[in-house]
């Protein structure tokens, strides 16, 4: 008998990636494939690419080029780029790297399985030509899903109609394939905290990213798929799920319904088993009143709200063809924070935009001042190309964007330390998530994964991880929270686990 080949998925960038590799998971081991977690250990290394910013390009090259070093000295034959990073630059990728022995765009993620067999024999596939992937789809919202079913939508499932009947002899934990676009999905840890695709693509045009052009427009998953699919994470013992897309707030704008994230978070926090759920990545100029009740009032929904502001000097983000201003901003985290006071938010915003003045950064930081966010990531501005703002005049000096970025990250950096401990005295419910020599941690619902800090438990006896505890907070260190546990919310912890 054969020896079964092997496959190791390395991902770097968004949850949205993180999703794509569970689905190229179970694409490969439903095809015969064993999945191993060190590169050094697989015949092939996929490397899950990420495209957005110069540094998270560098992060995927130096991937690429540590996966390549394996060859030779252990069982690692090939080393394959895809992601996003590989959709965009395709062909000129493949030639600045010769290291990487193909370069497969998403069109190539169907058959995966194939592809990776043929660079495994020596064979060679053609790396992708770029496309805008804008034009692939209808301008028309309302036209899109019908369309969609000859597109490659990571995260949606295969092109092709799915069986009715799952097979009978798929791999124990692979998630069958429950509709015409639901993924084959294969957990690649034991997190208990996991991300569902809500959608794909983005329609808007904002003059910085690039991101539309190689991920697509926007379209909306079905919310049939999206239940199905958090009702198998659940029964993998996940307690909390992120909803991930470019734009949460458009969801369903395809389906014939803008306002279908409010019908579908309350069916969402009713799965069995689930204790929460986290919405991501949300425009503060389509937050809706009735999103917003959603968010902050509905059990097991979190009143979380990861809100892209990007600035809020109105000509900066005019010329990032955004809206808002300071006041329209703050008055929508006045609106939030009425209905739920404890509610996290966190933003990013880009400093040194062609054009910004030093009024302009002032107007940023009287907002940060204002703002109380938990959580605040704060880039220098650099040109990417194919961006309308790559061609705009007016553009600072590397060293003036240096210093307003050093000088914004110094205020952010101070003004969550002083967020959290406003934090001190409440009771927050933390989900644990990892146990180790150095303690018992997790995160309230105001903090999401990897990007919003952490808590520290004062005490973890007869915890364990997926556990839910409530607790109060007695000090910080930074960003993150010191709590402990309340007296019986170990025992109602341990007796939920049961």
């Amino acid at each position: 008998m054969p020896e079964r080949r092997t496959v190791a998925l390395v991902t770097l960038g968004c949850a949205r990636n993180e999703v794509d590799s569970e689905e190229l998971a179970g694409r490969l081991e439903a095809d015969g494939w064993d999945l191993v977690k060190d590169a050094a250990d697989a015949d092939v290394a996929v490397v899950n690419t990420c495209g957005f910013v110069e540094a998270a390009k560098k992060d995927s090259v130096d991937a690429l080029l540590e996966a390549n070093d394996l060859k030779g000295h252990g069982r690692t034959q090939a080393v394959v780029a895809v992601g996003c990073m590989a959709e965009r630059y395709g062909k000129d990728l493949a030639e600045a790297l010769p290291e990487a022995d193909g370069v497969l765009g998403f069109d190539d993620y169907a058959d995966i399985s194939d592809r990776l067999q043929t660079i495994l024999s020596g064979g060679i596939h053609a790396a992708h030509t770029p496309r805008d992937r804008r034009k692939l789809l209808p301008i028309s919202p309302a036209q899109r899903q019908e369309s969609a079913a000859s597109v490659a939508l990571p995260g949606h499932g295969p092109a092709a109609e799915a069986p009715e009947v799952a097979p009978a002899d798929l791999p124990e934990g692979l998630a069958p394939a429950s509709g015409p676009r639901a993924p084959l999905r294969r957990r690649l840890d034991g997190a208990p905290v996991a991300s569902v695709k809500l959608a794909s693509g983005c329609d808007r045009r904002c003059s910085f990213c690039a991101i539309p052009s190689f991920r697509g427009s926007f379209i909306s998953r079905r919310p049939s798929d999206v239940l199905n699919e958090t009702r198998w994470l659940a029964e993998q013992g996940v307690k909390e799920i992120m909803l991930v897309s470019e734009n949460n707030t458009s969801y369903g704008k395809d389906l014939g319904d803008i306002r279908l994230l409010e019908s579908l978070l309350p069916e969402l926090a009713e799965v069995d088993g689930l204790e929460r759920v986290r919405v991501s990545y949300l425009q503060p100029a389509e937050m809706r009143p009735g999103l917003i009740d959603v968010l902050t009032a509905t059990p097991k929904v979190v009143p979380y709200f990861d809100l892209s502001f990007q600035h809020s000097a109105p000509d900066v983000l005019r010329a990032m063809r955004r809206f808002g201003d300071t006041d329209r901003f703050l008055e929508l985290l006045d609106t939030i924070r009425g209905k739920a006071p404890e509610a996290g938010v966190r933003s990013n915003f880009i400093v040194g935009f062609p054009g910004e003045t030093e009024a302009d950064l002032a107007e940023l930081e009287r907002f940060l001042n204002g703002a109380r966010l938990d959580a605040i990531g704060v880039f220098g501005y650099s040109d990417e190309e194919g961006t309308e703002a790559a061609t705009y005049e007016n553009k600072l000096d590397e060293d003036v964007v240096a210093e307003r970025l050093a000088r914004v990250s110094r205020l952010a950096e101070e003004l969550v330390s002083q967020r959290a401990e406003e934090r001190v005295g409440e009771t927050v419910h933390v989900l644990v998530e990892s146990i180790d020599d150095e303690g018992v941690y997790g995160r309230g619902a105001h903090q999401a994964p990897e990007t919003d800090g952490q808590v520290l438990l004062t005490s973890g006896e007869g915890l364990s991880v997926g556990r839910m505890v409530e607790a109060k907070v007695v000090g910080t260190e930074g960003v993150d929270l010191v709590a402990e546990p309340l007296d019986g919310s170990l025992a109602c912890s341990e007796e939920a686990g049961r």
